[in-house]
């Protein structure tokens, strides 16, 4: 009877005001950092699915979209993206700290394997719910693109996706639904799944180091820079080991090679070693440690100063 209680005490943790909470501000946070850091995305992007594109450094491949295609190309597809990543780290936050509530309500230690399975959970159930608004938002970003791939800017019979052919996030899933099919609002959805393991091995670490130096400095709350350096951190940790995947999938949602969208994950990885060499894995990594390391570095730090302001705020513990 006390097992009963206790798992029906468990599941009623998902359903709280406090994941509220820390949901809104885990959004708020990643709407923030994406649009203050968003230039250093669209290089990340250009550079994985633009095989013609030169590998130079960020700011080198930042002058020269400015020089070809104007300032305002560096903010292409910002507000898909930031819808995106709103719904998305809404879903995520809320998963998370729903399951930590339930398994902290069961009465189990906090430890690094229960952070990393409850992060890794959260990811692909935030995969599976975002996937559509992902792929829409790749696709956004490079229309009217100038892209050195020359087959990349010609319209074929299957993906129409020439200059300014989606009129939004809406319209451009309803097209890819009518033109390719349901199904390709999921592409890339294999490796998504196993990159639940980014944002996995990054909660993990950055809640190891919250709690060590929480511990270490006798605090209950830590200053702002600490938490912008743990957030940096972790995500430095979780984006090494995952990229060569993340390749693949911004290939994948990107839609442009056929031959791609036809193999399998491994098989894809491969066909890049062999036509591309082993550094197409890593193409566009600089941009990409450099966005997403102060993306989330300044996410982790707004969203614990938003959800510490709120919960101090409503004395909510």
């Amino acid at each position: 009877m006390e097992n009963v209680a206790d798992k029906a005490g468990g599941l009623m943790n998902l359903f709280s005001y406090s994941n509220l909470v820390h949901a809104v501000s885990g959004a708020a946070g990643s709407v923030i950092a994406i649009s203050v850091f968003y230039p250093l995305d669209t290089v990340r992007t250009r550079l994985q699915v633009d095989d013609h594109r030169r590998a130079k450094h960020t700011f080198e491949v930042l002058k020269d979209i400015i020089k070809e295609e104007g300032i305002e190309s560096l903010y292409l597809g910002w507000f898909p993206v930031v819808t995106a990543l709103c719904c998305s780290n809404f879903v995520y936050f809320y998963t998370y700290n729903g399951l930590k509530s339930a398994v902290s309500g069961r009465g189990k230690k906090a430890s690094a394997l229960v952070d990393l399975s409850m992060a890794f959970v959260s990811g692909v159930v935030n995969v599976l719910m975002s996937s559509p608004l992902w792929v829409a938002n790749t696709r956004l970003k490079l229309q009217g693109a100038k892209l050195y791939t020359a087959h990349y800017n010609k319209k074929d019979d299957t993906r129409q996706d020439a200059k300014h052919d989606y009129n939004g996030t809406i319209d451009c899933i309803v097209k890819i639904i009518q033109k390719e099919g349901i199904k390709t609002l999921w592409g890339g959805t294999v490796p998504s799944i196993l990159l639940a393991t980014n944002p996995a091995i990054q909660f993990m670490v950055y809640e190891a180091l919250k709690r060590y130096f929480t511990h270490m400095l006798n605090v209950s709350e830590l200053n702002g820079l600490l938490y912008f350096l743990l957030g940096a951190i972790a995500k430095t940790v979780a984006t090494v080991i995952t990229y060569p995947l993340q390749v693949v999938q911004s290939r994948l949602r990107a839609g442009y090679a056929k031959l791609e969208s036809s193999l399998s994950l491994i098989e894809n990885i491969l066909h890049l070693i062999k036509t591309r060499g082993i550094g197409a894995l890593y193409k566009g990594m600089e941009a990409k440690l450099l966005q997403t390391v102060l993306t989330a570095a300044l996410m982790f730090l707004i969203y614990e100063k938003i959800s510490a302001f709120i919960f101090q705020l409503m004395s909510v513990k």
